[in-house]
């Protein structure tokens, strides 16, 4: 239970509070933000650890909101991809967000595609982190936005009301207005993806593929929903279709 970096302190003192999870292993940067949560955020029980690993304790409470750093590893790392699954299989009902070194517009728009429901460039004001955070909390997406130029560095992209629909139009300020833009074109499967879109197009129903590639059946039913949602499809046997009509990236 080392993992746990504040246990005794959450789970005696408040029980009923919905929680939020800061996944860090940099230890000054998980007990600074955790810090500056419990004052801001006085409504939520915080909780820190240092890895995914013993969040099982945590599987009756309500937790909200669950962040972690992935350090300078692209999205679909498996590494992350895995952390990914095990979070939305485990919390179905939490929001998941990002923390990342990285702040490019390939590894912004690829957390967005698998779903997550924000990205935090750990360069970004902590002001516009809490405000996304606030944002995530209340139902909302929060990510960067493109630069599109050089003194719009910092304007926010929100979508308040996400289906998670790869292609619905995204509402976003800028100068005070509301616009909307367009959604970027159908990213490529991530690794655990095209595993998973192989042993579909070989006919295999949900509990083969999850024995063939050492998964659980419900972490399998994950991947096939993104692999649907990221083509537009109605089911599996259309998505299979659609990604062998052109759709599917290079192996």
């Amino acid at each position: 239970m080392e993992d746990i970096a504040n246990l005794a302190e959450p789970i005696n003192g408040s029980q009923n509070l919905p929680m939020i999870v800061i996944i860090d292993d940099q230890v000054l940067a998980r007990t600074s933000i955790v810090n500056i949560l419990k004052r801001e955020l006085t409504g939520y029980e915080i909780v820190e650890m240092t890895t995914t690993s013993g969040l099982g304790f945590l599987s009756e409470r309500d937790v909200r909101l669950i962040a972690f750093d992935i350090g300078n590893k692209q999205i679909a790392d498996p590494a992350v991809e895995d952390r990914l699954a095990y979070l939305e299989e485990s919390f179905p009902n939490a929001s998941i967000a990002v923390l990342s070194r990285r702040a490019d517009e390939a590894t912004a728009s690829a957390a967005m595609q698998r779903g997550v429901r924000g990205f935090f460039p750990t360069s970004i004001a902590f002001e516009v982190a809490l405000a996304g955070l606030r944002l995530i909390l209340a139902g909302g997406v929060y990510r960067p936005l493109p630069i599109i130029r050089q003194n719009e560095a910092t304007t926010v992209k929100v979508l308040s009301d996400y289906t998670g629909a790869s292609e619905s139009p995204v509402a976003h300020r800028s100068n005070g207005h509301a616009n909307i833009i367009p959604e970027r074109t159908m990213a490529d499967l991530t690794p655990r993806e095209q595993h998973v879109l192989a042993a579909l197009k070989l006919g295999l129903p949900n509990k083969l593929i999850a024995v063939r590639l050492n998964l659980s059946e419900n972490t399998v039913k994950m991947h096939i929903q993104h692999i649907m949602r990221k083509c537009s499809a109605r089911n599996r046997t259309e998505a299979v279709l659609r990604w062998s009509n052109g759709h599917a990236p290079s192996a």
